[in-house]
């Protein structure tokens, strides 16, 4: 076995919402975990310890998970571990460290692993298994663990994060969504760790950073270099596996807006690949006007408890802030859907009154019919008036109408913008999203654990301001293809662009962002250079993969591409680039087994890459990969000259808008963000009208 592995893990020691505010007090029923079936007489794994190595670096984290299990059962079984899917998250390493035997994980189609894998179980072989489980978590089981035995599992996974009004969070998800009932009756659950549970934060940014904040945990010891754009500390989470690990670091005051391009091709091999961070220098002014608005509330069984009082109590204070020119509806949704207010209401103080009363009633239970609660919200829109609709849910639909293409269809009927709140873990992100880029709005998930405030802070500016429509990134100069968030329709203020593509080959490149700000046609443009050769950053491959793999799902789930080839593309792109997805699995075997099955070691050659990259990039200063600044001249009136090419490659005029800041208590937050989104909605429905 290679020593240097063995000497790591030998080392391991005790191994909301109508608003973003309204999951802020609920607590998940379930949480990560060791997992085995009731009634089966086995208890599941137990849980020896759990560290956490977060890096953040260059728009993306990197995400690596080293915990320690012990069978206490009296006879050989399987050990499962369940884990919250992250959003956009990339799983490209799985090993194993069984007695003195370590094996490692290729990613290979779905069925082919799933069948390997348990005639390898069957056969009393070492081996191991993760899956994706839809939008639900993955699933880690690693086969035929004997008695007393400990057993060391590491995975790794990369995500691309976006600054967003001048913030960048980072969630490491353990609470789950209890949004799985077939799960919840068959599993027997263990989320207690024997041990500690510790989370190790490496942030370097290119960009000086005000503060950094977890919510709820503060660091057993931290190196603060805040000015340089770094900050390392430890956490320890008292709670075990049953809250997230939510980190938060604001970037300083008057920013620039920017273009940054992260780079990545081998040397004289093939395409490059980047990742292309737009953050718009934009003077996007603030709106008001009076509008209609619809609010549908999930109330099903699993808004029960904590999430229904404060969400009734959020809807009660908001309809207390509006105005008396505004109108609202409420509809909930459960099994059926039903709207309380039977036609638009004005929203007077006598009438507000009234209806805050009346929310106070409401009550949750039953399945989920969400299809039933926006047709019921879009029954009655006004031509004249401006209408939004607020969608509170976790979009895990089970009754009614289900089918993707069917929201897709009914969202394009209505000129309406959806801005819908995905409420804790394990909510089916896809669908929100398919529902809110149909009708131009935008989404956003909330953790149990988020900071109040800052989600607070960050949703009222977005809404509450102008925005840039029909946007779409160009670039011209070097050939480029198979961009992936490129065509973005709206930016809202405080919003950063991720664009992913590839290129053939290093040269002069420009590139525009267009797109109509009040009617007008607005082009904003730089130029730089695409390197031939850097390999700084190999694991933007997998994250350019996952961004085209979400694609074709989100093109799947609109209708606009068939089932087949969706699946398709997406199975060739997880075993190409090797990432688990609903069509692939990581098998883990021993090199010999590998050899026996015939399974090509993919992924043995691209972590070897990653992982000399992260090396050097651990020892190197941080690296500022901003292109719209113009190279030094040579001339001799150098400091002009420089100033003036400088100015003329600028892509924006104005620094990066960022949150405000100022401390609000959670009741008050509520208040905030949700006379917020009134404020906005409105804003951003008038300018609907100049189409």
């Amino acid at each position: 076995m290679n020593q240097s592995i063995k000497a790591m893990f030998r080392g391991i020691t005790g191994l909301c919402v109508v608003s973003m505010a309204l999951v802020g007090g609920a607590t998940a029923a379930f949480a990560a975990g060791t997992l085995s079936p009731m009634g089966s007489g086995v208890k599941p794994v137990t849980i020896n310890s759990h560290d956490v190595k977060v890096t953040l670096n260059n728009g993306f984290a990197q995400t690596e998970v080293v915990q320690q299990f012990s069978n206490p059962n009296a006879k050989v079984v399987e050990a499962v571990y369940s884990f919250p899917l992250p959003k956009s998250a990339s799983l490209s390493e799985v090993q194993v460290l069984v007695g003195e035997t370590v094996i490692n994980g290729e990613v290979v189609e779905k069925s082919r692993a799933k069948k390997i894998y348990n005639d390898e179980k069957s056969k009393g072989n070492n081996a191991g298994l993760a899956e994706k489980n839809g939008y639900q978590d993955f699933q880690f089981r690693v086969a035929n663990i004997k008695p007393g035995n400990d057993i060391t599992v590491k995975f790794v996974y990369y995500q691309p994060l976006a600054i967003d009004g001048g913030v960048g969070r980072y969630v490491y998800p353990l609470e789950e969504g209890n949004t799985d009932e077939a799960a919840v009756s068959f599993w027997e659950r263990n989320d207690t760790v024997a041990g500690k549970t510790t989370v190790n934060v490496d942030l370097k940014s290119a960009w000086p950073v005000a503060n950094v904040r977890v919510p709820g945990v503060n660091p057993l010891k931290a190196d603060n270099k805040l000015a340089q754009g770094l900050y390392k500390a430890e956490y320890e989470l008292t709670s075990g596996l049953k809250k997230d690990f939510v980190f938060y670091y604001s970037l300083q005051n008057n920013l620039p807006g920017r273009l940054e391009v992260i780079p990545f091709r081998r040397s004289g091999k093939g395409d490059g690949t980047f990742m292309m961070v737009v953050t718009p220098g934009l003077d996007l002014k603030p709106l008001n006007a009076g509008a209609d608005y619809v609010f549908v509330l999930d109330i099903s069984g699993s808004m029960t408890g904590e999430k229904i009082r404060t969400l009734c109590d959020g809807v009660s204070r908001v309809l207390g802030k509006m105005s008396p020119q505004d109108r609202f509806r409420v509809v909930t949704f459960e099994s059926r859907a039903r709207e309380l207010t039977s036609g638009w209401i004005s929203a007077t103080p006598v009438n507000v009154n009234h209806w805050v009363h009346e929310v106070k009633k409401i009550r949750a239970g039953g399945s989920t019919n969400l299809y039933g609660g926006l047709s019921k919200a879009l029954s009655k829109l006004d031509a004249d008036r401006v209408s939004s609709i607020v969608l509170v849910t976790d979009a895990v639909t089970n009754t009614g109408t289900i089918s993707p293409k069917k929201f897709y269809s009914l969202m394009k009927k209505y000129d309406v913008r959806v801005f819908g709140f995905l409420m804790g873990n394990s909510g089916n992100w896809p669908l929100m999203r398919t529902v809110c880029d149909a009708s131009g709005g935008f989404y956003a998930g909330v953790s149990n654990s988020d900071d109040i405030i800052g989600q607070i802070l960050l949703a009222k500016q977005k809404i509450t301001h102008e925005c840039l429509r029909d946007a779409r990134i160009e670039i011209s100069g070097v050939k480029t293809y198979d961009l992936t968030g490129d065509n973005i329709g709206k930016i809202y203020c405080g919003e950063q662009i991720v664009v992913f593509g590839r290129y053939q080959k290093g040269g002069r490149a420009t590139v525009k962002l267009k797109a109509r700000r009040t009617g007008e046609e607005k082009v904003y443009s730089t130029q730089f250079n695409f390197p031939d050769v850097d390999t700084d950053n190999p694991e933007l491959e997998r994250l350019w993969a996952l961004s085209r793999i979400e694609m074709f799902e989100d093109l799947a789930n609109s209708g606009l591409m068939p089932s087949s080839e969706s699946k398709s593309q997406v199975r060739d792109l997880g075993v190409n680039y090797q990432l688990v997805t609903d069509e692939t699995s990581m098998l883990v075997l021993s090199d010999a087994k590998f050899v026996e099955h015939k399974i090509q070691r993919r992924n043995k050659s691209r972590l070897a890459a990653e992982h000399a990259a992260q090396s050097a990039r651990a020892q190197a200063p941080v690296k500022n990969y901003r292109v719209d600044v113009a190279p030094r001249s040579n001339g001799n009136n150098k400091s002009q000259n420089d100033n003036k090419r400088k100015n003329n490659n600028r892509m924006f005029k104005f620094s990066a808008p960022r949150v405000g800041g100022g401390a609000v208590d959670p009741l008050s937050g509520i208040l905030m963000i949700l006379s917020g989104v009134l404020a906005g909605l409105a804003a951003l429905g008038k300018g609907r009208k100049e189409k």
